[in-house]
């Protein structure tokens, strides 16, 4: 797990901030799966998290389902709100959370 760091990237623009799962680490970038997709990311534009292994695959499991519904072709407000998901610091959703993005999944149809 690992948080990104987008200062002095493009390509991260609006990514500031986001965790994500990291598969694979190279020399000098690592692929990281965020809430939208996954990218390719220097490893100088990351911060590494110091969680269990317990919430890190409670951390891919929302990152999982957030990517199942996350689409450029949602409401803006929707797609925010599955953003500030993807951003929080903390591998668990409140009762509240855990209720919109099951609306969203019955909604969109899983």
């Amino acid at each position: 797990m690992c948080q990104i760091l987008a200062k002095d990237n493009p390509e991260l623009r609006g990514k500031g901030g986001c965790w994500g799962i990291v598969n694979h680490v190279g020399e000098f970038s690592c692929t990281l799966k965020i809430w939208d997709g996954e990218y390719t990311v220097g490893l100088q534009h990351l911060k590494p998290f110091d969680y269990l292994p317990a919430e890190c695959e409670q951390m891919q499991v929302i990152c999982d389902r957030i990517n199942q519904v996350y689409s450029s072709g949602l409401e803006e407000s929707v797609q925010k709100f599955l953003e500030s998901l993807g951003k929080l610091n903390r591998s668990y959703l409140t009762d509240l959370e855990e209720k919109v993005l099951s609306v969203l999944e019955l909604e969109i149809k899983v």
